[in-house]
């Protein structure tokens, strides 16, 4: 009896030990195949599959607006100098893409859910007025030196049609054709000067 019992005790504090022994290599087996399935390369010549992630069609598309106005028009370069006794005048009047994206920033029609909720905007037309063109006098500007500061300011009022297309729960059209916003924009910019009168240098 006493043999018996003995035999049993040792069989299960071995296939105990055993259990303990499999747990590590079951979890390291785990995490080398999970690796192995997200890796990017070959393993062993052979090519390891990737998983794609999935990116909606919206987020890629502010992705690409954010570059396309960081390009474009965050980025305003240092202006050489203005002619001695001649008139200054701002040149560069906002573009139609450029008023475009500032009223689609201030009021959004993208981004609907097709057949369900959806906005559009036709028969858009633009007029652009300077309501202020003037320059500050010289001064010290950290990072860049001497230079003015030209301000150029924008009434742009659009005009256009909203078009609301619902689908549920009852499908019906909305038509809004005397739709006027009105978007300020301004454009300024430094120009670059020689030594500013009296030239201090700053206490930093």
């Amino acid at each position: 009896m006493n043999g018996i019992m003995l035999y049993r005790l040792e069989k299960n504090v071995m296939s105990r030990l055993t259990k303990r022994a499999h747990r590590p290599m079951t979890t390291a087996l785990g995490i080398l195949a999970i690796s192995m399935v997200t890796s990017i390369g070959c393993l062993g010549g052979l090519p390891t599959p990737i998983i794609p992630i999935p990116v909606s069609p919206l987020q890629q598309h502010h992705q690409e607006e954010k570059f396309w106005i960081k390009e474009r028009y965050d980025r305003v370069p240092i202006l050489g100098p203005t002619t001695a006794g001649g008139p200054v005048v701002a040149l560069d009047p906002p573009t139609d893409d450029e008023v475009m994206r500032a009223l689609e920033k201030a009021r959004p029609v993208q981004g609907g859910v097709p057949f369900l909720h959806e906005k559009q905007r036709n028969n858009v037309r633009i007029i652009k007025e300077k309501i202020a063109d003037y320059i500050d006098p010289p001064r010290f500007y950290p990072l860049i030196g001497p230079a003015q500061l030209h301000h150029a300011h924008y009434k742009c009022t659009i005009y256009c049609s909203e078009r609301t297309i619902v689908g549920f729960p009852v499908p019906h059209t909305l038509d809004d054709n005397e739709v006027i916003e009105v978007i300020y924009i301004d454009h300024n910019h430094f120009h670059m000067v020689g030594d500013v009168e009296p030239y201090t240098t700053p206490n930093l």
